[in-house]
């Protein structure tokens, strides 16, 4: 979408390109905007088998090379801050500049209901739909500073409904696994790549001090914090997350 230099959108957990909705049309004023569902995520196959960030990473740089997309600019949130990691990391991919927004990147990571519903998958997977959908809308709300409208809460929470729906969210978070961070935490003083780290400063899903502390460990990182949002920065703070990825942006590195 849009003309100019290509820009990459990658969703995290439990989002979808949904989440960029707000973004995507600001970008493409100046840029080529590619965004997709991760695997297991939104309107994508949810397949039973590995839908883990250890996957993830290797479809990015399949999704790159496809486009035939050499070095292009990528902005992650969450899980797809660590997605991006990975694949430069990992994947031996350069970017233009990486914008960071909340990104999954440090230890220790994972809520205590990422842990109990590792423990129990099986039983998530069999209980009541309405129970289901109470528990995703109450857990997708607690990652907002504001309360979430009726059309957004419905955006995020339609793709986890049905049986393959519910079964994909569950599984999706029994994946997540602190080894996939643990794996290139090492290596974040490599990165040369320019990088912006965005974070909500009420994020009560990863602390800004996390921030801080990523921002530490990368050499060519710069840190920006925007007030009244939580970890859902696109959803609180639109606007101004958009002002400050096209500043860093447009500026030389």
């Amino acid at each position: 979408m849009g003309e100019g230099p290509p820009i990459i959108l990658v969703h995290g957990t439990p989002w979808s390109s949904f989440n960029w909705r707000h973004i995507i049309p600001a970008l493409s004023q100046w840029f080529t905007v590619y965004y997709y569902d991760l695997l297991g995520y939104g309107q994508s196959d949810k397949p039973e088998g590995d839908v883990s960030l250890g996957v993830q990473n290797k479809i990015l740089l399949e999704f790159l090379h496809h486009l035939e997309l050499n070095k292009p600019i990528v902005i992650g949130h969450d899980f797809g801050g660590t997605t991006v990691l990975r694949t430069h990391l990992l994947g031996k991919q350069d970017f233009e500049k990486m914008i960071l927004i909340d990104p999954v990147a440090l230890a220790p990571w994972g809520s205590p209901f990422f842990s109990h519903v590792n423990k129990y998958e099986i039983a998530f997977q069999g209980i009541p739909e309405y129970i289901h959908e109470s528990i995703v809308s109450t857990y997708v709300q607690g990652a907002a500073y504001k309360t979430l409208d009726k059309e957004t809460l419905e955006g995020i929470v339609s793709p986890w409904l049905g049986s393959s729906g519910q079964s994909g969210f569950y599984r999706q978070i029994a994946q997540a696994d602190q080894r996939y961070t643990d794996e290139i935490e090492p290596f974040y003083n490599d990165i040369r790549d320019p990088v912006l780290l965005i974070w909500g400063e009420q994020d009560n899903w990863i602390p800004i001090e996390k921030g801080k502390e990523l921002r530490d460990k990368i050499e060519t990182a710069e840190f920006i914090s925007i007030p009244n949002a939580g970890h859902l920065v696109q959803e609180d703070q639109p606007a101004e997350l958009v002002s400050h990825i096209l500043k860093f942006l447009f500026t030389k590195a």
